[in-house]
């Protein structure tokens, strides 16, 4: 009997598992074809040479601090539009599409302002004082020329995320997964084309693969907004939506109350990343460019539990609208024994190829082994990564956003930063060593999720239906 109810508790029907797919499947294309891509990418930039793959990465990161910002900024105004259009309530929906609308611009600026004025110091934190002066000089120069052609990129991607994030809170994935291949293939062409000269174009290195990033991110902002526009009638959201920018003060009120932790999360979780691999960059930048590797590989295989947090946010966000308690309940364990059963497979397929992957890198022998070293640790935590992942996500779905806060960026800058600071500079511990303890806190964050999803503070209908 306990069997069973463990069964029950665990495992869905197939109605459940069907919404799921229908929900992660156009997203895992949608990335998978993205993590291949950049893999390329990385290789192609890896082939010019280690500093210039290293300046990428570098930059990339910073970028990422953006991104996140940028998720984090909308996230706010998403929770409530998940749960809108659980509620069938377009209006609601389309006042936090205009919502994000003005929070995306804002944060565009502000990026673009930091970016503009502080490349030099920005990139120069991950230059380690041990790098010769000839080589932190042309990292740096490399750098400087990628970041200030990718500043560009990110008002397509802002655009992008504002229409795409509304699209999948209200159950729609695939036409941000077709706006997304054509942006990968438009990519992946210019890459080939610009960083080596072929075909009678001119030979750019890094300015040539941000270029190629820049012109793919300005297609898939096209491509997202005429669609969705002229198809207004299968999102009818979009009806109206930018004739002006008014959203009811009290939700106004709301979605600064739920989104501002969101995004300070999101901006202090980035930030922590960004500071962790400045940690392991005391040990050189050949240590930055084994990081990069398998960071671009691990994104590959990270697919499955990063659209099992999105799965987590739309599935239990609309079941907590339409007040169906109960099927919110369910779904989440059900999400979350799914998550980590899938995690533990492609884990278990990432430690198989952790060896191979990195030889398509020209880059030195002692960097492809430290590479390899770091898939390993991701491979063997990834079922731990899945489960902390979506306990966030269902965190936030019933807008505890204040929890979610502490739950994501605290244990960031109260553990892993302080940790990874410490032992990279006041230990002689082998890289590796220090890489998979830092890794390894993960498990912490996991108890702290179990017993605060089962707990059920999460539960709750914010939007009143």
């Amino acid at each position: 009997m306990q069997l069973s109810k463990i069964k029950n508790t665990l495992i869905g029907d197939k109605k459940f598992y069907l919404r799921v797919v229908s929900i992660v499947l156009p997203m895992i294309i949608q990335m998978t074809v993205t993590n291949v891509v950049n893999l390329l990418d990385n290789v192609m930039v890896g082939r010019v040479g280690t500093l210039q793959m290293s300046a990428v990465a570098i930059v990339n990161q910073l970028i990422f601090v953006f991104n996140l910002c940028i998720f984090g900024g909308l996230a706010g105004a998403g929770i409530f539009s998940t749960q809108y259009a659980g509620a069938k309530d377009n209006d609601g929906v389309r006042f936090c599409f205009r919502a994000k609308t003005v929070i995306g611009a804002t944060m565009l600026i502000l990026a673009a302002i930091i970016f503009f004025v502080f490349p030099k110091p920005l990139i120069s934190m991950y230059l380690a004082e041990g790098t010769s002066a000839s080589d932190a000089s042309a990292t740096l120069g490399y750098g400087l020329s990628y970041l200030k052609i990718m500043v560009i990129g990110l008002i397509p991607f802002t655009v992008t995320q504002i229409y795409s994030s509304t699209l999948r809170e209200i159950g729609e994935t695939k036409l941000p997964m077709i706006a997304s291949l054509v942006a990968i293939f438009i990519n992946l062409v210019f890459n080939y084309l610009l960083i080596f000269g072929k075909f009678g174009f001119p030979k750019l290195g890094v300015a040539g693969a941000a270029i190629a990033t820049v012109m793919s991110r300005f297609a898939e902002a096209v491509i997202i907004v005429v669609i969705s526009t002229l198809k207004s009638d299968k999102y009818p959201f979009i009806k109206g939506a930018l004739r002006s920018l008014y959203v009811p003060l009290s939700l106004c009120k709301s979605i600064l109350t739920k989104g501002m932790p969101l995004l300070i999360n999101e901006f202090l979780w980035s930030a922590g990343m960004a500071m962790l691999l400045q940690c392991y960059s005391v040990r050189g930048l050949d240590v930055v460019a084994a990081v990069n590797i398998s960071n671009t590989v691990n994104n590959l295989f990270n697919v499955v539990f990063l659209t099992m947090g999105n799965a987590v946010a739309v599935i239990v966000g609309q079941h907590l609208g339409a007040n169906e308690i109960e099927e919110a309940k369910a779904s989440v364990w059900r999400l979350l024994s799914l998550a980590v059963a899938t995690c533990a497979v492609m884990g278990t397929l990432m430690a198989l190829l952790a060896p191979i992957i990195p030889n398509i890198y020209n880059t030195e022998l002692h960097v492809k082994q430290m590479a390899t070293g770091f898939l390993y640790t991701v491979a063997f935590l990834m079922p731990v990564y899945a489960f902390a992942h979506n306990c966030y996500f269902t965190l936030r779905s019933g807008g505890r956003t204040i929890i979610t806060f502490l739950f994501d960026s605290l244990f960031t800058w109260g553990v892993c930063v302080p940790a990874a600071f410490l032992l990279a500079r006041y230990t002689s511990l082998p890289i590796l060593t220090l890489y998979f303890t830092v890794q390894s806190l993960e498990f912490l964050k996991c108890v702290v999720g179990f017993f605060m999803v089962k707990k059920g503070m999460w539960i709750r209908n914010i939007v009143g239906k």
